[in-house]
């Protein structure tokens, strides 16, 4: 579904990703780990084209990315969900929700209000309470459903355990798990190491925007001085 191969991403004369290459399989779900500024979220807006690699190659099912404008990546089937979630604030749930309607895409499950409400109950609760309104992990709830209102063939989630109460991780640990049950492609960027555990097949750990680790999370139990070298504080 996704590739990378010996990508490099700059910001201004900062190298960050440094011949970074791995792939991602149709209706796998991969977790990319590493501290603070290993690479992660820069990783991801590559992916999506918000930050331009200076050389490598990024395809999805085979279809070359780079040098494309973001709009046209996400129309070609990725859902991107930043860390800083940017929903609508003054718009309603619902309304949040009709922003991100796109036409269904072969080979992608199919998303409709109704089965976002059955996948995030929170959301049907407050369906018509506007974003600002709503407590960080609400929001992040509904940027996720946003996105997947786009129908994606991937779906990328930026740290999306991060600052929100432990009841709601367990919420999106459910939905993530739903989202792996319908066959969608997932990739995560985490510092959870038992959040991504939980809802991943696989393992990718950076540090210093190249790869450290490729594998399954037996291996990396296996290795932990692969885990304390690169994911502990």
């Amino acid at each position: 579904m996704l590739e990378l191969r010996d990508v490099n991403s700059f910001y201004g004369k900062a190298h960050i990703l440094q011949d970074l290459s791995f792939s991602v399989g149709r209706g796998e779900v991969v977790a990319l780990l590493g501290r603070n500024g290993a690479g992660k979220s820069t990783t991801m807006k590559s992916i999506i084209q918000i930050v331009r690699p200076r050389t490598g190659s990024v395809t999805l099912a085979g279809r070359e990315l780079v040098g494309q404008p973001s709009y046209r990546v996400a129309r070609a089937g990725i859902g991107y969900v930043p860390e800083d979630r940017r929903i609508f604030t003054a718009l309603t749930v619902l309304e949040n929700l009709e922003v991100g309607r796109q036409p269904r895409r072969d080979g992608a499950p199919v998303w409709t209000v109704d089965a976002l409400f059955e996948l995030f109950p929170n959301l049907y609760e407050r369906r018509n309470r506007l974003g600002k309104a709503m407590s960080g992990g609400e929001q992040q709830m509904l940027t996720i459903a946003r996105t997947l209102m786009g129908n994606p063939s991937l779906l990328l989630l930026d740290e999306p355990s991060e600052g929100i109460a432990p009841v709601i991780v367990e919420q999106m640990a459910h939905a993530i798990l739903r989202l792996k049950a319908q066959g969608l492609t997932v990739m995560i960027s985490e510092q959870n190491l038992h959040f991504a555990r939980v809802v991943a097949d696989r393992a990718i750990i950076i540090e210093s925007g190249a790869k450290k680790f490729d594998g399954s999370f037996e291996e990396l139990a296996a290795k932990p001085e692969i885990r304390d070298a690169y994911l502990a504080v």
